[in-house]
Order: C-alpha cells, then sequence, then structure tokens
C-alpha cells in the first residue's frame, strides 16, 4: 500500500503545480477558487508521500554514511537559503531565476545522494524530475524578469537567520519522524 500512495502523492503532487502551466486558461478561469483547490491538493499529495514513503520498502543499494550525510546536510541548508532568499528577494535572486525550484532540486539532490534505497528513488528522484520540469516550462511561457533591486544587509541576515531557524525545526521534524539528520 506504500507504494501506491507514494506515487499517487507524487502524481497529485505534480498534477497541482503543473495545472496552471498546461492549463493556463482553465485555471485563471477557477479564480481565487483554484487557489484553495491547489493548496488542498498540495497538502494532501504531502501526506501521501510521507505516508507512502514510510510503508514503501524495496531493494537498497547502500546506506547512511557520515560523509553522504554531511553532504546532504549542505545541500539542505542551501536549499532551505534559496526558499528564504526567494522570498525576502535577496542578492541571489539576480543570478538565479528560479530560487525556490533551484532549492527543490538541490534538496533532492542532497537526499539521493544519503539515501539508497528504492523508495528513495521514486520520491527524492519524482520530485526532482518535476521541478526540472517546471523551469523548462515556466522559461518556454515567460521571460525572463527583470532582476530585483539590491536587497538591504537587513534582508540577507533576516534570510540567514531564518534559514537557520527553518533548518533546525527541518531537523527536529526529522528526528521526531524517527530520520536522524545529523547521523
Amino acid at each position: 500500500m506504500g507504494w501506491v500512495l507514494l506515487v499517487a502523492g507524487l502524481v497529485l503532487w505534480t498534477g497541482a503545480h503543473l495545472f496552471k502551466r498546461v492549463a493556463p486558461e482553465a485555471r485563471a478561469g477557477m479564480g481565487d477558487r483554484g487557489k484553495l483547490l491547489v493548496a488542498v491538493l498540495v497538502l494532501a499529495s504531502v501526506a501521501l508521500m510521507v505516508v507512502g514513503y514510510r510503508d514503501a520498502h524495496g531493494p537498497v543499494w547502500w546506506g547512511r554514511h557520515p560523509a553522504t550525510v554531511g553532504i546532504n546536510n549542505l545541500f539542505n541548508l542551501l536549499a532551505v537559503y534559496l526558499f528564504a532568499a526567494s522570498g525576502m528577494k535577496t542578492r541571489i535572486t539576480a543570478y538565479i531565476r528560479h530560487p525556490q525550484l533551484t532549492a527543490v532540486k538541490t534538496w533532492a539532490i542532497g537526499h539521493l545522494i544519503v539515501n539508497g534505497d528504492l523508495a528513495s528513488f521514486v520520491l527524492f528522484g519524482g520530485l526532482l524530475a518535476w521541478a526540472v520540469a517546471e523551469v523548462v516550462l515556466i522559461n518556454r511561457q515567460t521571460a525572463r524578469p527583470a532582476p530585483p533591486p539590491p536587497a538591504s544587509m537587513g534582508k540577507e541576515i533576516g534570510a540567514v537567520v531564518g534559514t537557520l531557524v527553518v533548518y533546525g525545526l527541518i531537523a527536529w521534524v526529522h528526528y521526531w519522524f524517527g530520520y536522524p539528520a545529523f547521523g
């Protein structure tokens, strides 16, 4: 049952996110109701992926190693920073067009490095493929916007502090679910 839930969650996540890109008129016609629908579908997809991942068992090609755990943690710290930078429009957003999608790709690669089992390949590889597809579709449909003006030092510091706080919370949630983030 875990595999069914995991794949259903991935399909739901991908469909909810790509809906705006593959059917823009239909999505626009839904107005604000469409935003609510997408939010509910995304939350449901995350729940399905979490439950499915925990119950999906299969081959394991490699296990956790202190080096891969450290690499994964660095990738994930960068991913959280990219999310913060996106929201705060820090200086790095002048160079990275899609900081949130780049964060998802960074997060997924980090998790693929540390988790060598089939369920991880399906989950993290699937989300990596979605993020790549999303970037391709966005780049084809919209011109690159002008870079934001340079952010203040306060925003830069806020993004770093926010990154450390959120990263700590993510690590705590991982421990709570039984996945020690630091080895």
